[in-house]
């Protein structure tokens, strides 16, 4: 949960660089909160005619874009990588499956051109 908060403190940082975990972590909690905003909008019939989906998840999902691009960009530059490479996605099932092997690999050791080593 802490490297959630972190990420959300960093609300809009683009610059620096996130490790593996605070990425993962992010998304993790990412998905559980999308979940739970998913069966609150069930449970209080909110969704929006016969979706799944209603009030509490538009409004956490649009909170979220931000402060989610920002780790995807710090996480691009932990592995040495421009923020751009998230448009990779756009090319089919290959975009997604490249933008996964990069979230996993480790990060570059020591200084590089975004900024210090966040383990050090």
């Amino acid at each position: 949960m802490n490297y959630y908060l972190a990420a959300l403190k960093k609300y809009a940082e683009f610059s620096g660089r996130a490790r593996r975990s605070e990425y993962w972590f992010f998304s993790l909690f990412n998905v559980i909160f999308i979940i739970v905003a998913m069966a609150l909008d069930n449970l209080l019939g909110l969704t929006i005619m016969d979706l799944p989906y209603g009030f509490f998840y538009f409004a956490y999902a649009l909170a979220m874009i931000i402060p989610g691009l920002a780790v995807f960009v710090r996480r691009m530059h932990d592995i040495g990588k421009s923020g751009w490479w998230y448009f990779i996605a756009f090319i089919p099932i290959i975009g997604a499956i490249w933008l996964l092997v990069l979230c996993l690999t480790e990060g570059t050791p020591g200084d590089n051109e975004y900024g210090p080593d966040p383990k050090a």
